[in-house]
């Protein structure tokens, strides 16, 4: 080839793209004949990050709250005080807007869209049922557990741009200004997934406070990510309680988050945090359901970390087994695709997941290459509504998952599979061209 090998790929004559994408053929044969068998599919806790709590097994130590209550009796539908008091810091809310609930916040979320669609929230004039339609906003790419639970209600999903700062704002404000159908929108404003990106202040003061034709118009906090940093540089959450009560929306948001990803996936907390109307509400459907939550797993979490300080110092350890995974994605991209142009990803500095676009048109291919050399990657268009990426470009990494052997390993495959599909992709076009 007489091109650099990281000239962009779409300026190369038709000699040396057909002696590229021959090169990038024999390293995928090569691939292949390795007989790997690797997952990068969703974004879980490794084994040694399971291994960090497993001082959980022997707690707690006691039965009894600090109250003196039995923690193994019914009551509590708000879950333990101590615990509620370590996630109001961490979550920069206040004790009394904090519920604390089982392992899945998933769960939580699920619980009150039912309860909005069957009775309607402070603010509705009706069920949410007996509205001639529902929609919710939806920031792409975004978690595609969110859109598969929209979409197993009949609720239509109106897609905006999720930014590096949050969700494209001017976006929103024209789908919820005048259509009251539009009841709602999500939001994973720290380290999104899958993107990484970080809701700033702004943003945030934009979302929770425009004006909404719906009445009752929810946001669906997800800080899922809150506490999980890649880097020294920890993002602070934007204090979605007090910005929307100060700008006349206290009841707008519900925030959510859990330990699923900080002590057992599993067998984790999770936690609301509310207004005071949005609380009261929740509680009365919850009982209807629950005469209490775990309050002995509850227990054992408050002895093992101590503090919202342990938390942190918990968080840190994570960080030490799963920053260097990140790393080998980031260099197996650089090294394998830097000035080629033919795929773009993000650099998170907290999350659980990487943002891969690549060539329009090229996603299912990767990914159905990458299955064939026994790679196996979340679908093409998974973090869009749906599955469906209007782009066929975007593609989610997960890799807390495997050892950091099997992520190198794996995303150098990756790469490759991005770069021969890209190739295909480039000389099937000319082609095109030239025969019209």
């Amino acid at each position: 080839m007489t091109s650099q090998p990281n000239a962009p790929l779409s300026s190369l004559s038709p000699d040396d793209l057909a002696a590229f994408r021959a090169a990038k053929q024999e390293e995928y044969a090569a691939l292949q004949a390795r007989g790997l068998k690797l997952d990068l599919t969703r974004g879980k806790p490794s084994s040694a990050q399971l291994d960090l709590s497993d001082a959980l097994l022997s707690l707690p130590s006691t039965t009894k709250d600090r109250s003196g209550t039995d923690v193994r009796n019914y009551g509590g539908l708000e879950g333990l005080a101590e615990l509620r008091e370590i996630f109001a810091e961490l979550l920069w809310v206040e004790v009394d807007q904090v519920v604390c609930g089982g392992n899945s916040s998933l769960t939580m979320m699920h619980q009150v869209l039912v309860d909005l669609l069957l009775h309607g929230g402070p603010g509705s004039e009706r069920p949410w049922k007996d509205e001639p339609s529902i929609r919710f906003v939806c920031p792409v790419p975004g978690y595609d557990r969110h859109f598969s639970m929209l979409a197993d209600f009949g609720i239509e999903m109106l897609t905006v741009d999720m930014n590096e700062d949050g969700p494209d704002v001017d976006a929103v404000a024209a789908l919820v200004r005048d259509d009251p159908s539009v009841k709602g929108m999500w939001i994973v404003p720290t380290y999104a997934n899958p993107s990484g990106a970080v809701c700033s202040q702004e943003v945030a003061a934009a979302l929770l406070s425009m004006p909404t034709a719906a009445p009752d118009f929810r946001v669906f906090w997800d800080n899922a990510y809150a506490f999980h940093h890649l880097t020294e540089d920890e993002a602070k959450s934007a204090d979605a309680l007090s910005i929307a009560a100060a700008s006349g929306h206290p009841d707008r948001p519900i925030m959510f988050a859990s330990t699923s990803k900080i002590t057992f996936a599993g067998a984790g907390v999770s936690v609301l945090a509310a207004s005071a109307a949005n609380k009261a509400w929740y509680l009365k459907h919850l009982a209807m359901a629950s005469i209490g939550p775990d309050k002995i797993n509850h227990l054992r979490h408050v002895e093992f970390f101590g503090s919202p300080d342990g938390v942190r110092a918990h968080m840190r350890k994570h960080r030490e087994i799963i920053a260097p995974k990140f790393d080998a994605v980031d260099a197996a991209l650089t090294s394998a695709l830097e000035g080629l142009d033919v795929a773009q990803w993000t650099r998170p500095t907290g999350g659980y997941f990487v943002n891969l676009d690549v060539l329009d048109g090229t996603a299912s291919r990767v990914v159905a290459l990458a299955s064939q050399a026994g790679i196996a990657l979340t679908p093409a268009g998974a973090s869009y509504p749906l599955g469906q990426d209007p782009r066929d470009r975007n593609i989610r990494l997960a890799p807390t998952f495997p050892v950091l052997a099997e992520v190198e390993t794996a995303m150098a495959g990756v790469a490759t599979c991005v770069a021969l599909a890209a190739a295909e992709r480039l000389q099937a076009s000319r082609g095109t061209s030239e025969d019209s």
